[in-house]
């Protein structure tokens, strides 16, 4: 579970709602017409941008920014590392029992793919491949996210210009003002907080999220071509230290 996305979130609304009840009742800005307006128009705008399959979508990758553990990149490394000895020292087809103690998809269709016989070119194309619809996927469901976040805001402006109309064509009705005027104001207020508080955070995690998974599956198809290759193990170490900034590597031999 990602405690920053959580803390993140608690902070912005917490804050916010301590300032709103400092001056006055929470009730003062729940305004019906305000919601039907951002909320609607937000909801259709996107729907005609996207299939609602995409939309769906979105929004199940959007529980990665809470629900998330990261993978230690050193231990990846280390685990290769081992891959590796034990290739060369009982062959590649001794990976395959080494295949039911992984819980990584990817890691374990790398190495099923070594033990097949695959070549080492051919391996790394395959899942470069598959790299790239995977990312494709994400920015995909990072950019709906990223959509929202501009229709939210606009779709605030258009119902402050039907708030300020009412308010223009009633001015002789001093008691329809402030009705209107909430319209006007609460609408931006509402798709300020959509876009700024929620969406486009949430878009900017999930990019970080993908680049971090990316750079994981690349350092497997690196590690794992290396194995094929029959590399030296120290020579592979310090290709994939490559990956990690210096301050972080750990190596694997004793120096």
């Amino acid at each position: 579970m990602d405690l920053s996305t959580i803390l993140g979130i608690g902070a912005a609304f917490g804050l916010m709602l301590m300032a709103i009840l400092q001056g006055g009742p929470l009730s003062i800005f729940v305004n019906v017409p305000s919601l039907m307006i951002v909320f609607g128009g937000t909801a259709g705008n996107t729907l005609v941008n996207y299939p609602f399959s995409d939309v769906f979508d979105a929004f199940n990758v959007a529980k990665k920014t809470i629900l998330y553990k990261e993978q230690s990149i050193n231990n990846l490394i280390v685990q290769l590392m081992e891959f590796a000895n034990k290739a060369r020292k009982e062959g590649i087809l001794a990976l395959q029992g080494a295949m039911e103690n992984i819980n990584d998809e990817f890691l374990i269709k790398a190495m099923q793919m070594a033990v097949d016989g695959q070549e080492p070119e051919t391996l790394r194309n395959m899942l470069n491949t598959e790299i790239e619809y995977i990312q494709q996927r994400h920015e995909k469901g990072a950019n709906i996210f990223l959509s929202i976040g501009t229709y939210a805001p606009a779709m605030g402006m258009v119902g402050t210009l039907i708030g300020l109309v009412q308010m223009l064509q009633t001015m002789d009705d001093p008691s329809s003002i402030g009705p209107a005027m909430a319209v006007a104001l609460l609408t931006t207020f509402y798709g300020a907080v959509i876009a700024n508080v929620i969406c486009l955070p949430m878009a900017g995690k999930l990019k970080m999220r993908s680049e971090a998974e990316l750079l994981t599956k690349t350092l497997i198809i690196e590690g794992m071509q290396s194995i094929l290759s029959g590399e030296n193990p120290r020579i592979m170490e310090q290709k994939l230290h490559a990956f990690i900034a210096p301050k972080l590597r750990e190596s694997t031999f004793k120096k």
